[in-house]
C-alpha cells in the first residue's frame, strides 16, 4: 500500500474509532451522572441554555470523552502507520482540537472547564497515543 494512501487510511480509521469512544463516554457519562431535568445532551441549544444548571460533576464525562477519544484514536492511527507517526498523532489531536474548538464556540462551557479541555484533552493526549504506540521517546532533532 502506497505509504499516503495508509496515512489517510490511519486518519480516517483513528478519527472515527476516537469519535466513538468519545460518543460512547458521553453516553456513558450521562448514565452515571444524569443531566438536569429538562437538558437533551444531543441538542445544542439545549446544552447552552442549561449550562448554569450545570455542577462540576456534570464535566468529568465530557473531559474524559474528549481526553480518552482523542487518545485511542491517535494510538489506532500511529498503529496503522509504517511512517510520519508524529505527524500522524499530532493531525489526530489537532482535529480533535478543532472539534472541541468548535464545541466552546457552539455550547458556552465554564472557562475553567474550557481551558482544561482544550489545553489538556487534545494534543497531549494524541502524544500520548503516539508513545504508547510505540512512537519514540523524544522527537527526532534536526540538524
Amino acid at each position: 500500500m502506497h505509504p499516503y494512501l495508509r496515512i489517510a487510511l490511519a486518519l480516517v480509521v483513528g478519527y472515527a474509532v476516537g469519535s466513538m469512544v468519545n460518543m460512547g463516554i458521553i453516553l456513558l457519562g450521562i448514565q452515571i451522572v444524569p443531566l438536569p431535568e429538562g437538558i437533551d445532551p444531543m441538542d445544542s441549544e439545549s446544552l447552552a441554555a442549561g449550562m448554569p444548571l450545570m455542577e462540576f460533576k456534570h464535566f468529568v464525562s465530557p473531559w474524559l470523552a474528549h481526553a480518552l477519544g482523542t487518545l485511542v484514536g491517535a494510538l489506532v492511527a500511529v498503529l496503522i502507520v509504517k511512517a510520519y507517526k508524529l505527524q500522524t498523532a499530532l493531525i489526530i489531536g489537532t482535529l480533535f482540537l478543532l472539534a472541541g474548538i468548535y464545541n466552546v464556540v457552539v455550547i458556552p462551557a465554564p472557562a475553567a472547564f474550557v481551558v482544561a479541555d482544550l489545553v489538556l484533552a487534545f494534543i497531549p493526549m494524541a502524544l500520548l497515543g503516539y508513545r504508547l504506540a510505540g512512537g519514540h521517546r523524544h522527537p527526532p532533532t534536526v540538524g
